[in-house]
C-alpha cells in the first residue's frame, strides 16, 4: 500500500487539511500505517499535482489561511483501481523474535526485562484500542428505535470497527504470546 491510498480513505472520511491529516495518522490510521507529518505534506502536493486532490482555502482569524484537501474525481479512480488489485500477505519482520531465538545462545533470563517491556507496550496499545471502541463504537445513540424499524448500517463506520477489531485481535494475540515467551524463559533461567 502507498501512504497515496491511506491519505485517500483518511478524506473520503473527512476532508481536512494536512495538520488534521497527521493527527488522524497519529489518532486512528497510524496504528497500521505510519508516516511523518513531512511525507504526509510531500504526498498531497503530489496528490495535487497529479489532480488526485481538491484543494481549497480556509481563512482563518488569528493564523494564516489553511489548505482542505478533499478527494477529487481521479483521487477515487485510483483508489477505485488499488481496491480491485490483489495484494499479498504481508512478510512478519520481528526483531524481537529474532532475539528470542538468539537467547538460546546467551542467557535467555537477560531478555525477560525486554519482553516484559513488549508485553506492557501491547497492554498500554490494547487498553487505548479497547477504550476508543467504547468511545467510537459503543451503541450507537437513540439505536434502541421502535421494534421492527432497524437501524440502516453504515459502511465506513462498520469496516472501521472491523479493522480496530483487528487491532484487538493482534494485540491480544501479542499479548498471549508474550506471555509464553515468558513462561518459556523463565523455565530456563536458573534460579529464578
Amino acid at each position: 500500500m502507498a501512504l497515496d491510498h491511506a491519505i485517500l480513505v483518511s478524506l473520503l472520511e473527512k476532508p481536512g487539511s494536512g495538520y488534521e491529516l497527521a493527527r488522524r495518522f497519529e489518532r486512528s490510521i497510524g496504528y497500521f500505517w505510519t508516516a511523518t507529518h513531512q511525507q504526509i505534506y510531500r504526498v498531497l502536493k503530489r496528490m495535487e499535482a497529479d489532480g488526485w486532490v481538491d484543494v481549497r482555502g480556509v481563512p482563518q482569524k488569528t493564523r494564516p489561511d489553511k489548505k482542505e484537501y478533499s478527494v477529487a474525481a481521479a483521487g477515487r479512480e485510483a483508489l477505485s483501481r488499488w481496491l480491485h488489485d490483489p495484494i499479498e500477505p504481508e512478510s512478519v519482520r520481528h526483531d524481537l523474535a529474532v532475539k528470542i531465538r538468539g537467547a538460546a545462545f546467551d542467557d535467555p533470563a537477560a531478555l525477560v526485562r525486554e519482553v516484559e517491556r513488549h508485553q506492557r507496550m501491547h497492554q498500554d496499545r490494547l487498553a487505548h484500542y479497547l477504550a476508543g471502541e467504547a468511545r467510537d463504537f459503543g451503541p450507537p445513540a437513540g439505536a434502541t428505535g421502535a421494534p421492527g424499524s432497524p437501524v440502516p448500517p453504515d459502511p465506513g463506520r462498520e469496516l472501521q470497527h472491523a479493522v480496530l477489531r483487528g487491532g484487538i485481535a493482534y494485540e491480544r494475540m501479542m499479548i498471549g504470546w508474550l506471555d509464553d515467551v515468558l513462561a518459556t524463559l523463565h523455565r530456563l533461567a536458573p534460579g529464578r
